[in-house]
């Protein structure tokens, strides 16, 4: 008997913890800003966040604007680990793009290492496009969950 309740109480948990999953979303920003005046990071946030805190509802009876302070809304606790920019004055810069791969690398490792596991990457590039083209981020999400 006592084996039997051992048994379904491990099964329950196991079920509980199987539903019970948690996420973490990493930011890499890299520059893609013309002669290496960008800045490129990985950004990591050390705080949680509700975001119904922040979140208002509208209504055709009540379209009233979300008066959430952005004050409040800033993450003041986060990691910020250097990357180097896609370009400096000669161009492109290849050896960048592999140091970044490196420490982009390390961190998923790291992650990896204390349990997560990476379910997405979604990624995009940001660019002005006008004439001079002097603004632009290439933006990836790495979306882990354990």
């Amino acid at each position: 008997m006592k084996k039997i309740v051992f048994i379904a109480v491990m099964t329950l948990a196991a079920a509980f913890t199987a539903n019970a999953q948690q996420y973490k979303v990493i930011t890499s920003v890299e520059s893609i800003v013309p002669n290496g005046l960008g800045r490129s990071r990985i950004i990591n946030a050390l705080e949680d966040k509700d975001y119904k805190e922040y979140t208002s509802v509208q209504t055709e009876e009540d379209n009233t604007r979300n008066k959430a302070d952005r004050g409040d809304i800033r993450v003041k606790n986060f990691e910020e680990t250097k990357l180097l920019n896609f370009y400096n004055l000669g161009g492109i810069r290849f050896q960048n793009i592999a140091a970044n791969d490196a420490l982009i690398t390390s961190m998923i490792n790291d992650m990896i290492s204390n349990g997560w596991e990476l379910a997405f990457v979604v990624s995009g590039v940001e660019s002005e496009g006008g004439k001079g083209d002097g603004q632009g981020i290439f933006i990836t999400r790495y979306i882990f969950k354990k």
